[in-house]
């Protein structure tokens, strides 16, 4: 199996927890203090940092450092639009499209052969 395969799956996995640990305290934690969301938010942290250290130590074997950073941020914006419309309940805007259009560009140019 291409090392892209399970890179890919754990950074999603990955990032659908750090966008949790990043955002859900708006939603869940607004009334409390900002170091109990902190706090909160550190305990998730860690799971996507179990998930996210063997994604890039597996991916690196066969992806530069660029491509490893791009199909990150590409992954983080294709997790943030779902969690934005359905679990923080934002209404789904033409921009999303506009900056994954921008992204799918961000990964030709890491990707295209040298």
């Amino acid at each position: 199996m291409p090392a892209i395969v399970p890179t890919t799956l754990l950074l999603i996995a990955s990032n659908v927890f750090m966008t949790f640990a990043w955002y859900a305290h708006l939603r869940n934690l607004g009334h409390r203090p900002w170091y109990v969301a902190a706090i909160a938010s550190w305990g998730i942290a860690l799971f996507e940092y179990l998930l996210q250290v063997p994604a890039n130590r597996i991916g690196y074997t066969e992806l530069s450092l660029g491509q490893l950073k791009i199909l990150q941020e590409a992954i983080t914006l294709a997790v943030f639009v779902p969690f934005a419309v359905w679990y923080m309940g934002k209404p789904l805007k033409l921009d999303y499209l506009w900056a994954a259009l921008c992204m799918v560009g961000a990964v030709y140019f890491m990707f295209r052969g040298e």
